[in-house]
């Protein structure tokens, strides 16, 4: 049985964490607020652009002359895999369900007989990667020198892989990050950007294609796509970065609250556990000095 000294130094440790995660499930609180409506604000813009691409390819995909942001290289042998994930812990399930996803993606793509390459964007998808795919991953950034994440970061990261396209470095690239629902609810997702996976075509688009009224653009599709879907992978980045923002500040905040309630629970056990002992004590003392004054 441990001694009074050693309860009360649990007791002192347990409040010490306490007060630590309740501090930090504050913070996240006052952080989360931003990172959510920047993540809001930035949905209509990306999904708008999306549909926008949508509508003026709709007549290109598998044309001649179709971008290759749009219509690929033509094969499916090289896959890139852009996850993104936070560069702190204490985070719950934030980091590592995104992890998953792409780890669970990159082993049926190898079972398939293709190649692997990985780019990470935050440390904690880097050191749970590399225990696996230490030689998939061909490149890595890290967040902590741009927060809060601006389209700047987003445009470099988006230039590096628009590089590596047009090198012929690989034939496919799909983007992992995790959506923001609420704070309790965070869903990891897998998005293609290259080639752009994009909505169809709007009703009024559809109707308008189908009917004989005559479309004209100034200047064409081709030349407008080849300079908004550079601009797309862009957008969709930097939304990526800024869902997973406000996911890794709820899950953040939800998980210091369980750990927060946690410990208040371990200090009752200790504090029942500690005056039990305490009491035995006594009572073990009183016995003593009563039989030996019976003794006498």
């Amino acid at each position: 049985m441990p001694s009074l000294k050693d309860l009360r130094n649990r007791i002192t440790s347990v409040k010490a964490t306490q007060k630590i995660t309740k501090a930090m499930q504050m913070v996240a609180a006052a952080k989360l607020r931003r990172a959510q409506n920047a993540a809001e604000n930035g949905r209509p813009y990306a999904e708008k652009m999306a549909q926008v691409l949508g509508n003026l390819a709709g007549n290109l995909i598998g044309g001649v002359g179709a971008p290759r942001l749009l219509s690929g290289t033509g094969q499916d042998r090289v896959h890139l895999l852009v996850v993104c994930t936070g560069d702190r812990g204490l985070a719950g399930a934030f980091n590592s369900s995104i992890a998953r996803l792409a780890r669970d993606h990159a082993n049926r793509l190898m079972a398939e007989g293709k190649t692997v390459k990985i780019i990470t964007v935050g440390k904690k998808g880097l050191d749970v990667l590399r225990r696996q795919f230490r030689d998939q991953i061909i490149a890595s950034r890290d967040i902590r020198g741009n927060k809060p994440v601006d389209y700047p970061f987003a445009a470099e990261i988006a230039d590096d892989i628009l590089a590596r396209f047009e090198a012929g470095e690989f034939d496919v690239a799909t983007l992992f990050y995790s959506e923001f629902r609420s704070v309790i609810s965070q869903i990891p997702t897998a998005q293609r950007i290259i080639p752009a996976e994009l909505p169809a075509a709007d009703g009024a688009a559809a109707k308008g294609a189908g009917s004989d009224a005559a479309m004209e653009f100034e200047p064409n599709e081709e030349t407008i796509l080849e300079t908004l879907l550079p601009k797309n992978l862009t957008v969709q980045i930097f939304r990526a970065l800024l869902e997973n923002a406000a996911s890794e500040q709820g899950a953040r905040m939800s998980a210091m609250d369980s750990a927060t309630r946690n410990a208040g629970e371990m200090i009752k056990k200790q504090t029942l556990v500690y005056n039990r002992t305490r009491q035995a004590m006594i009572t073990k003392e009183l016995i003593e000095i009563i039989s030996g004054a019976e003794a006498l």
